[in-house]
């Protein structure tokens, strides 16, 4: 039903009312079961009034109350000038909306009928007065505002909002100027839930902040037939102070993280030296062959200069056989009559 009510198929509300209403094949729905004889039908109630006032969606309009003496007259004579004027008229009083409008009609000021369009349509000279509304998709961009985030720090945000008219008759009647509304609107609700979210969910979850700040313009518009079909924001910006600052941070974060990569591969060479260091020592001929290892690689790099290590293993026999001949004399000792006079020679301190 609700489609129904949103469908532009119907010209005017008398359609719309029609439509709505219960037919002779689905008016009574009753479940026969079988061998039972169907049910007779009731009679018409006649004492039922019908309300002069009609509805549309649970708004109310006055285009079926009844006209008064002078608008009668004015009516009149605004049909005897188009008849009298024939056929400039027609060229006048014939207006024609495209396939993306509607057009709603006030006669005398009063609402005649719902939107009509589109095609052509037929309006009296002076007395009728319409308005167009677009359907089609409007874009415009939130401007750039300077907000404070929950954790108190300023940001610049922009977003672009698109909408559509999905009812012309409340875009009309309920609100002055709809652009213009959802316009302010979308500015306000932007700051509003910027400054419920810390600068961090800013940054990483702007499709979730989009997406709540369509919903809400939504249901804000929707009393206005203004149907907010996407929210993005283009853009957050911090200031520059604020930017130094993180990238610091982030430089910081970064170091600490490099320099705990190399202490864990410091750890792991240290482990693997000393493991290869106590396989060497369990065997002197490794050490040789690592030495001529060393030396192959540094022939290969075609140096001119070689540094040669020499093992102390090849001194160990010469060296145990001129120790004994290397060794300094003993110190001789000193009498102790010889320390007696020396320390009576020193002068004494009287107290």
């Amino acid at each position: 039903m609700e489609q129904q009510r949103n469908s532009p198929l119907y010209s005017n509300y008398e359609d719309l009312r029609a439509s709505e209403l219960p037919t002779g094949s689905n008016a009574h729905m009753v479940n026969i079961m079988p061998g039972q004889q169907p049910p007779e039908p009731e009679a018409p109630h006649t004492n039922l009034k019908r309300n002069p006032v009609p509805e549309y969606r649970g708004f109310k309009t006055s285009e079926n109350e009844p006209l008064g003496c002078m608008e009668w007259i004015v009516t009149l004579l605004s049909l005897l000038v188009f008849i009298i004027t024939c056929p400039i008229s027609v060229f006048i009083c014939i207006k024609v909306v495209a396939e993306y409008e509607r057009a709603i009609i006030f006669r005398l000021g009063r609402l005649s009928g719902g939107p009509r369009g589109p095609g052509m349509f037929f309006i009296l000279p002076c007395i009728d007065q319409y308005q167009k509304v677009d359907l089609r998709t409007v874009t415009f961009n939130v401007p750039q505002q300077e907000m404070l985030t929950k954790d108190s720090v300023t940001v610049t945000v922009d977003a672009v909002v698109y909408y559509r008219i999905c009812d012309p008759l409340y875009a009309i009647v309920r609100v002055e100027d709809y652009s213009t509304s959802t316009r302010l609107l979308a500015a306000t609700t932007l700051r509003n839930i910027v400054g419920t979210r810390n600068l961090t969910e800013l940054l990483t979850e702007r499709e979730t902040l989009a997406h709540n700040m369509q919903l809400t313009l939504d249901d804000a518009t929707e009393p206005w037939g203004v149907m907010v079909e996407r929210v993005e924001i283009k853009d957050v910006s911090l200031p520059t102070s604020m930017q130094r600052a993180m990238a610091a941070e982030a430089e910081a974060s970064r170091d600490a993280r490099a320099k705990v990569i190399a202490a864990e591969g410091e750890k792991k060479s240290a482990t693997a030296l000393k493991e290869a260091s106590d396989i060497i020592s369990s065997s002197p001929s490794a050490l040789q062959l690592r030495y001529l290892q060393t030396l192959s690689s540094i022939s290969a790099e075609k140096n001119s200069t070689i540094v040669f290590p020499l093992p102390m293993e090849l001194l160990t026999p010469y060296l145990a056989k001129y120790m004994p001949t290397m060794q300094l004399p003993p110190k001789p000792q000193l009498p102790s009559d010889l320390l007696k006079e020396q320390q009576a020679s020193y002068p004494q301190t009287i107290l």
